[in-house]
């Protein structure tokens, strides 16, 4: 978005909270016109700076997150305040104006009544992604083993009761099949996952559990390793997602009736598979369970998933630049 932006319509202001910069701290600042590191001033002095620097659109993007500056939005120091994507949910504040989101988040009429502020949804997709560098697409690894992989590789905390349920229904559909998850410190340091498997009839040699990737590159590379990536529920995967499906992985989604169990529904509509993102457990068990005993439709869909994404609204920065300037000016106009 920073790099994509119209400069002669947008002039960047950037206020950093970051304690420890690091490459991507400098990628950004290169991005815009005004960097202020905000570390160390009190929401006062953070306010009186933004009034100072004249700012018409102040936006948030850490919301309730870890190091936020809500108190500062609350000395309403612009005349129009904004939140989006890092924190995706109301911030419960009567001084944010609106949240920017899309019709498939947040259907027109269905949950703008749970917010403090207006939404506002972007005509194509919430979300814009930038892959860094990446491995190559894989082959399906079940065309070379015979046994199709399950994984989620998505944050621990995640992965519900449920979703155990879910995926156990899963792995005892499609005979011989293995789920692949990732847990920080291993299996040997919280067996937790495992057990609770086994405690729903699988056995324990069907369930591999990784450690954390210690880069992203090993990270990336270890999507080559699964055939059906499985999304969480009811808090979707979001970046997770948009990496597996860049990998060449296609993810099966559970939607529900709030902002962040819809975040599989738009980020796969927006890349034209729309049906991998189910309404009920049973149609994602059902779902799962086809993918998982038709490798020709996975790798087909594998083949061609990376150029499907690049034809997409996902990868589309300069179109995502034009809706977020597009709506700042509805919002003003409004």
């Amino acid at each position: 978005l920073l790099a994509a932006h119209d400069r002669s319509e947008v002039e960047l202001f950037c206020y950093a909270e970051v304690p420890v910069e690091d490459a991507t701290t400098q990628r950004l600042r290169a991005l815009a016109d005004h960097w202020r590191v905000t570390v160390g001033r009190s929401d006062d002095a953070l306010a009186e700076m933004i009034r100072q620097d004249g700012i018409d659109v102040l936006v948030d993007l850490a919301g309730h997150s870890a190091g936020n500056r809500l108190l500062a939005f609350a000395r309403r120091p612009a005349p129009l305040q904004v939140t989006c994507n890092g924190y995706i949910d109301t911030t419960g504040m009567a001084a944010m104006d609106y949240r920017l989101t899309d019709a498939l988040h947040d259907p027109p009429g269905a949950t703008d009544h749970l917010q403090t502020e207006r939404l506002v949804r972007l005509p194509a997709c919430n979300w814009c992604y930038r892959p860094d560098d990446s491995p190559p697409v894989s082959l399906p690894p079940g065309l070379s083993t015979g046994v199709v992989t399950f994984g989620c590789l998505n944050k621990l905390y995640k992965v519900t009761p449920q979703m155990l349920d879910i995926w156990a229904r899963i792995l005892k559909e499609v005979p011989h099949s293995r789920l692949l998850l990732v847990v920080q410190g291993g299996d040997a340091a919280n067996p937790s996952v495992r057990e609770s498997l086994v405690g729903r009839g699988i056995d324990s040699e069907r369930v591999e559990v990784l450690s954390k990737a210690a880069s992203r590159r090993e990270y990336l590379e270890r999507f080559g390793r699964v055939d059906v990536a499985l999304d969480t529920f009811p808090f979707n995967g979001i970046t997770t997602t948009c990496d597996a499906l860049w990998m060449g992985v296609p993810v099966v989604s559970l939607c529900g009736q709030t902002h962040v169990s819809r975040a599989g529904l738009s980020i796969l509509t927006a890349i034209g598979l729309g049906d991998l993102a189910c309404a009920t457990p049973d149609e994602y068990v059902r779902c799962a369970t086809q993918l998982g005993t038709h490798t020709g439709r996975v790798s087909a869909i594998r083949a061609g998933l990376r150029e499907r994404m690049e034809r997409s609204p996902l990868r589309d920065e300069r179109g995502y630049a034009r809706a977020v300037e597009a709506a700042y000016r509805a919002m003003w106009v409004d």
